[in-house]
Order: structure tokens, then C-alpha cells, then sequence
């Protein structure tokens, strides 16, 4: 008795939770779909989140209800719909309209109305327009759709519609309107973009092609027609203007409204050439891929090339790349002009100190020296500056590079090929059969060429490579993370030489100035100690304003009103000793073997950089934007207080961090 009395409650109360269910959720839960549980969180969720109640069913029990079950809940809603407002039920699966018919109807109604009252045309009859709503007893609804089909001398017929079958139907079409109006928006701006030949012409001018361009690219103008004739005139034109300008990179770059065209002088981009018409992306793009051997076809991958052109008597290189962006394959390329380069670590270095360390270190007979620095800081060309002082008839040098950058006599220069596996460090593999005694490998990217090149400097060679590190002493932290073992590094690393360029302040147009007290202890300096240094700003025109001025003969004739012409080297030499070879050893942080290697006496890029400022070489701006660091900053100050601490008694030099003199243990030390 008393197990019956406990258990019936639990029964009651489940009779009466499945009686809150409609049949379809009393069918679910006896098919075991679904628990009453279950079924009641779905039918609240449902409720307060406006979400279908199959969709809250699936949801929560995560699983996905049989199509037969969903079509059986769809003809119960229509039933009860068809019951509940005495209309018709409307059904997309069983009734299809034709299509366009409802954006056909749609010049009946407006869009807002429909998303307002929920509802959507069906069918045009002879005194009646057809209406699926959701709620056909709106009376809003109705007096706004009888007064606008009034007005068209039509009546209202009302069907009923489920709201799955609404959204489904009025999403559609919205997704439509979206596509007609991004298409109507594209002929718009085509028309507003449209580009003639006549504009293309002269957008190139008239005399675009090269001097004494290669037979081969003869050949494609002689080919083209009148609009790839001047695609071609508006590509030269762009290659002159690089030319003419001293440039070092072109980007063509596509954007969704239109193309543009910057080019990098000095280390900063510009644009020199009007943003062009977007439907001249293609035409360029195919051009220039067209002269870089590239495949046109291909628009999916990256590509390199390579073009060569002649221009004012002297053969020009540009190493090209091809990227597939957003709106449209993007261009940049290279610029590898050999005759206008001057090798040699004299006409690099002006610091006398950098420039006789690194002369000793790479005249030695073996070891590694690494150069370090960002892309386009001038690392290949300090490369072959050491090559070239180092290039003897009783000298065997191979070098191995993605691109050959530089061509110089009597040395064997191997060019990267990955897809024939001729790679770094197979390449360097081979030079060691091949008796050298200076191997150059253009990049150190991986630990199969790091370690092989390390290898050969332990066996007798002199290894030069370069590495992407923000300082000289971030070297050695990038070998350690590609996997060689320090003892390697100390026992073959003779130096690392961290470079950067900097825009040389124009020498006509200069604005000497007096900085302030607050800025020079910005970067440690002082006015007592730097007040015979002259100090200069860049006299830098806004680019508005330069025409105007170069028309009455007011714009600098050298510069151009940027301020800045030419570039001048920043360098940082960290030597390997004795002391610097524990540490490496040790696996100390960069900064302590950063602190270490100033104590010795390495320039740091910072000091560097300053000390041109004040040989009136380039300007604050410059070392703000190219080398000041905390850093770098930090390590200097930190080693001018360890010079200045002697030891009381016997006047050892001490580290801050000491309490005690290591030497003789007296306990107190002074400034």
C-alpha cells in the first residue's frame, strides 16, 4: 500500500505533463524521440526565443527528428492553422509557385509591409491577389493590404502559412533583391569606371617603352592590338618612372574601387601615378605576368619571374611576385639594379671602429658571420661588399642565392631551384666537395642549412649567411630555436653585423635646430656633453603643396620636397670573445648577452643611429622610425653605470647588481 500510494503522484504528474503536449509531442515522446522534460524546455524555448519547435527539439536532445516525423508535425500545424482562421492553408512543398512570381506580385506591396505584417503574395487572379500570412486575423494587415490593392482594383483573398515557410519564402527573395542590387551596383560603377583606349594612351604618354627593350618584348607590342598597345605603353611607363626615381619596390595593387600603384624610395612607399579605373586590373596584371614568364592562366597560386630590361645604357633586374589577393592578383616587384650599386664595406660603414671589426673578422680563414636585418636593409649588399674585398685569383668563392642579386667576376654563384630540389643546404652540401674557401648562402631559414653551414665553418671554411633578427645579439637566440646546439654556435661564430638603412636628410634644404633638453635624454643624451653637435630637420613639403611650389620655383631641385634623399647604413657588430662564448655557452638571454657585448664596446643600432644624427646625416624622426628601442636603449645605460662603479679598497670594476667586491669581498663600493 504504501508503494502505491508513493508512486501514484509521480504518475499523476506525468499524466498531466503529457496532457500539456500537443499529439505530435505526445507522439514524440512515446516514439522516444524526446522526454517530457525535453519536450517542455523546447516548447519554452521555442516560445520565448521565436525559434521553430523542431529546431528547439534538435537542439536539445541533439539529434535530428526522422523527415517523416517533421512532415507529419508540418500537416498538423496547417490543420490547425486551416481550423484556427477558417481560411486555407498554404504549403510550398505541395503548392510550387513559378518563379519570379512572387517578385512579380512584390510591385503590388511593398518589402517593408511583407517583413512588417508577414506575409507574402501568392497569385494574381482575375479580381483578387492571394496573400499567405502568418497571422490572418491581423486587422491591421487587412485594411492595409485592402487599401493598396483597392487602388489597383483588386480584393484580398487570405491564406494561412506556417512561420518556417514565411521566412523561407520572404528569404529568398530578399537574397535576391540583394543579388540585383550588387549587380545594378556594378554596372553603375563599370559605367563610372569605363576606360577607353584613348585613356589608357594617355595615361602612358607617348614615348612609354624602354630603351632598346629585348627582341622578345618587340615582339609582343608588334602583336598587340590598339588597347594592349597601350597596357603595354601604361607598364613601361611604370617601370621608367621606378627607374627614373631610384625606386627599390613597385606594388600594383588591386582594391575593390580601382588600382593603385606605390613604389618604395628611401625605405617609405608613395604613390606617384593617379589611382587607375578597375577594369584595367586584368590588362595590367596579365602584362606584367606576360614579361615575368609567369603563367596567366594560373590566378589560384603565388608566382615568381623575373624580367630584364635595358634603361639608359645599363641592364636592370626585377625579381617579381604574383600573390592572388581579394580583388585581384597583386604585383611587386623588386628592383635589382647592379650598376648603381657600390660595393665595398667602406662606402657602407662610416663608423671607423664597426668598419675595421668587421674587416678583421672577415679576413679570417674559417668561421661564420652572420648579417642580420629586416627585408630590403641592404644585407646582400654587405654580403658581396665583403666578397668583393675578399675576391682573389688564391680565393675559391661559391655562393648560393634565391635570387642572384649581384654578378661579380671569378666567383661560382648557384642559383635556388626547390622544385628541383637544388636547395640551401643541398646546394651547400656540394660546395663542400667542390674545395672552396668562402661560402656565401643567400638565407639561413631552416636547421638543416643552419646546421650545414655551421658545420662547414668548423672544417675550415668561411661561411657568410644572413638571418631575420631584430639585433645582433637575437641571433644567436635564433639558432638556439632552430635546433644548433650553443657549443656549435660559440666554437664557429666569429660575429654578427645587425643592419639597418635610414633616409639621409637632404644636405640643400636641412633646417638645423636646437632640440630640447627633454629630448635629448629621450635617447640618453645630454646638453652639456652634445652641445657643439648641430642637429637638422627634414624641410618636408606636403604632398598637396609641391606642385604649386615647383611651378614658382620654390621646391627643393634635389629632394623634391620630401625632405629626405638617398639612404645612409646603421650597423651593429657584435664580435664573439672569450667572455661572449660562456655566455653563449650557458644559454644566457639576448639581453645579457646584448649587456655583455656593449661592455666590450659594440656600437648598438641606437648609438649608431644617434651618432649620425649628430654628424647632421639624418634626423630624430629617422631613429624614431628605424632604431629606437628600449632595448637597445636600456643595454647601453646599464653598461655606462657598470664602467663608472669601482671598488672601494681595490678599485675593481663592479657590476650594480654586486653587493660584494668579487676580489677582495669588501663589502661597499663607490661611484
Amino acid at each position: 500500500m504504501t508503494n502505491f500510494s508513493a508512486s501514484a503522484p509521480k504518475a499523476r504528474r506525468a499524466l498531466v505533463v503529457q496532457t500539456n503536449f500537443s499529439p505530435f509531442g505526445n507522439k514524440l515522446i512515446q516514439a522516444g524521440h524526446v522526454s517530457p522534460d525535453q519536450m517542455s524546455q523546447a516548447q519554452e524555448d521555442s516560445r520565448l526565443s521565436g525559434r521553430p519547435l523542431i529546431e528547439a527539439i534538435e537542439s536539445i536532445t541533439g539529434k535530428q527528428l526522422p523527415p517523416e516525423l517533421i512532415r507529419q508535425y508540418k500537416k498538423q500545424q496547417l490543420f490547425e492553422l486551416k481550423i484556427l482562421y477558417g481560411v486555407e492553408a498554404f504549403d510550398p512543398e505541395v503548392t510550387e509557385l513559378p518563379p519570379g512570381q512572387v517578385n512579380k506580385l512584390l510591385e503590388f506591396v511593398s518589402v517593408d509591409s511583407c517583413r512588417r505584417y508577414r506575409f507574402v503574395p501568392l497569385e494574381l487572379k482575375e479580381n483578387a491577389v492571394v496573400v499567405a500570412m502568418v497571422d490572418p486575423d491581423n486587422l491591421e494587415a487587412q485594411d492595409d493590404l485592402k487599401r493598396i490593392l483597392r487602388a489597383k482594383n483588386y480584393g484580398l483573398q487570405r491564406q494561412a502559412i506556417t512561420p518556417d515557410d514565411y521566412q523561407s519564402l520572404i528569404s529568398v527573395y530578399l537574397d535576391e533583391q540583394v543579388k540585383k542590387e550588387a549587380e545594378s551596383q556594378k554596372r553603375e560603377q563599370a559605367e563610372k569606371n569605363a576606360i577607353t583606349v584613348e585613356d589608357v594612351a594617355q595615361l602612358a604618354g607617348e614615348d612609354d617603352d624602354l630603351e632598346e627593350a629585348p627582341p622578345e618584348a618587340a615582339d609582343l607590342e608588334e602583336e598587340a592590338d590598339a588597347e594592349d598597345k597601350s597596357v603595354i605603353a601604361l607598364v613601361n611607363k611604370i617601370l621608367r618612372k621606378a627607374l627614373t626615381d631610384d625606386v627599390s619596390d613597385i606594388h600594383v595593387e588591386p582594391q575593390e574601387e580601382f588600382l593603385r600603384i606605390r613604389m618604395r624610395k628611401d625605405g617609405v612607399l608613395h604613390e606617384p601615378f593617379p589611382r587607375l579605373p578597375k577594369l584595367i586590373i586584368p590588362a595590367i596584371t596579365s602584362r606584367f605576368k606576360i614579361i615575368s614568364d609567369m603563367d596567366i592562366a594560373e590566378r589560384r597560386q603565388a608566382q615568381d619571374g623575373r624580367i630584364r630590361r635595358m634603361f639608359q645604357g645599363r641592364a636592370v633586374d626585377f625579381r617579381v611576385n604574383a600573390l592572388p589577393t581579394r580583388y585581384g592578383e597583386k604585383i611587386v616587384l623588386r628592383i635589382l639594379d647592379n650598376s648603381s650599386t657600390q660595393l665595398g664595406l667602406d662606402k657602407l660603414i662610416s663608423d671607423p671602429e664597426t668598419l675595421e671589426k668587421v674587416r678583421e673578422v672577415s679576413s679570417r680563414p674559417f668561421g661564420l658571420i652572420l648579417v642580420t636585418g629586416p627585408t630590403g636593409s641592404g644585407k646582400s649588399t654587405t654580403l658581396y661588399s665583403i666578397l668583393a674585398e675578399r675576391n682573389d685569383p688564391g680565393v675559391n668563392i661559391s655562393t648560393a642565392e634565391d635570387p642572384i642579386e649581384y654578378a661579380l667576376d671569378g666567383i661560382s654563384q648557384c642559383q635556388v631551384i626547390r622544385e628541383k630540389d637544388l636547395t640551401f643546404a643541398n646546394i651547400l652540401r656540394a660546395f663542400l666537395r667542390q674545395d672552396p674557401d668562402i661560402i656565401l648562402v643567400g638565407e639561413t631559414r631552416d636547421k638543416e642549412t643552419a646546421k650545414t653551414a655551421i658545420e662547414a665553418a668548423l672544417t675550415g671554411h668561411l661561411v657568410l649567411t644572413t638571418l631575420h633578427t631584430n639585433d645582433a645579439a637575437g641571433a644567436i637566440a635564433r639558432l638556439d630555436e632552430m635546433g644548433v646546439e650553443p657549443f656549435m654556435i660559440s666554437g664557429s661564430l666569429l660575429g654578427v653585423l645587425a643592419q639597418r638603412l635610414m633616409r639621409r636628410v637632404c644636405s640643400e634644404c636641412r633646417i638645423p635646430y636646437t632640440p630640447t633638453r627633454e629630448e635629448l635624454a629621450r635617447y640618453g643624451m645630454s646638453a652639456s656633453s652634445d652641445v657643439d653637435a648641430t642637429f637638422y630637420k627634414a624641410n618636408t613639403v606636403p604632398p598637396g603643396d609641391r606642385q604649386e611650389l615647383q611651378e614658382r620655383g620654390e621646391l627643393c631641385p634635389k629632394c623634391g620636397g620630401v625632405g629626405y634623399k638617398g639612404r645612409v647604413g646603421v650597423y651593429e657588430f657584435l664580435q664573439t670573445t672569450e667572455e661572449l662564448a660562456l655566455l653563449i655557452n650557458e644559454n644566457a638571454p639576448t639581453e645579457r648577452i646584448k649587456e655583455k657585448a656593449v661592455e666590450q664596446g659594440m656600437t648598438t643600432l641606437l648609438a649608431y643611429s644617434l651618432n649620425l644624427v649628430k654628424q647632421g646625416h639624418t634626423t630624430f624622426e629617422e631613429v624614431d622610425r628605424v632604431t629606437f628601442t628600449d632595448s637597445g636603449l636600456e643595454a647601453e645605460l646599464k653598461a655606462k653605470r657598470k664602467s663608472s662603479l669601482t671598488c672601494n679598497n681595490c678599485g675593481a670594476g663592479l657590476d650594480p647588481e654586486w653587493m660584494d667586491c668579487p676580489y677582495c669581498m669588501t663589502p661597499r663600493f663607490q661611484d
